[in-house]
C-alpha cells in the first residue's frame, strides 16, 4: 500500500545511515544544487524578473491596523491596572517571578526588576532559582544597553 511492497520497510533510513547522516549526506546537498529550477514550478512562479513578485506585499488594510491599535491600547489599559493588583495573586513564588517577568517584558519597565529579583530569590529550587536569577541578570543588561 502506498508503494511500499510488503516485503519492503518504511523506516526512514537508508543504507542503515542514522537519521542524522541521511539528513545531512552532501550526496543530497548535490541533488538538490543540481536540481534545475524549471523542475520546481513554485520557483518558476517566483521568477524575479517578475516586478510583481519582486514587489513587497501590500500593507495591512486600515480596518486591520486599526483592531491591532485597539487591541495594544487594551493591552496596555490592562496592563497599568495590573500592575498594583499583582501582589494580591495567590502565586508561588515561580509563578510570581514569570508573572513579574512578564509585567517587565510587556511594559519594558526597568523599575518593575528589583521585585523580579525579589521573586527570584524567594524560589526554593536551585535550578529555577538559578534560571531566574539569570533572567533578571539578562533583563538588566537588556535595560542598560539600551540606555547606554
Amino acid at each position: 500500500m502506498f508503494g511500499i511492497q510488503n516485503d519492503q520497510t518504511n523506516s526512514g533510513h537508508h543504507d542503515n545511515q542514522p537519521v542524522g547522516d541521511v539528513l545531512t549526506a552532501p550526496a543530497m546537498d548535490a541533488v538538490v544544487a543540481d536540481a534545475p529550477a524549471a523542475a520546481d514550478p513554485v520557483a518558476t512562479s517566483f521568477d524575479a524578473a517578475d516586478p510583481v513578485a519582486a514587489s513587497p506585499a501590500p500593507a495591512a488594510p486600515a480596518q486591520d491596523q486599526q483592531s491591532a491599535d485597539d487591541l495594544l491600547n487594551i493591552k496596555q489599559q490592562a496592563l497599568s491596572q495590573l500592575s498594583p493588583l499583582v501582589g494580591h495573586l495567590d502565586q508561588s513564588p515561580e509563578e510570581k517571578f514569570r508573572t513579574t517577568m512578564m509585567m517587565i517584558q510587556a511594559t519594558d519597565d526597568a523599575a518593575m526588576i528589583p521585585q523580579a529579583y525579589q521573586a527570584a530569590q524567594a524560589i526554593t529550587d536551585e535550578k529555577l532559582k538559578a534560571q531566574a536569577l539569570l533572567d533578571v541578570v539578562n533583563e538588566i543588561n537588556y535595560f542598560t544597553q539600551k540606555s547606554a
